[in-house]
């Protein structure tokens, strides 16, 4: 799946996505911005904005 302008995407179609590729692609947030090339900062802070923020233990973005 080609993901292009992730981050511009309707923020519960993102999280869905982002925490599907945590599942299935990414060890790591950092993988997952280096492999599709994102802003980890704007990541980062849109997700904080819809409450959720990166938990490394289960390699999610879980409520706050």
């Amino acid at each position: 799946m080609e993901i292009n302008n992730l981050l511009s995407l309707d923020s519960h179609i993102l999280f869905g996505i982002i925490n599907e590729r945590l599942r299935i692609e990414c060890s790591s947030v950092e993988e997952l911005v280096s492999r599709y090339e994102l802003n980890e900062q704007l990541l980062t802070e849109k997700m904080a904005m819809m409450g959720y923020q990166y938990d490394p233990l289960s390699n999610q973005y879980k409520v706050k």
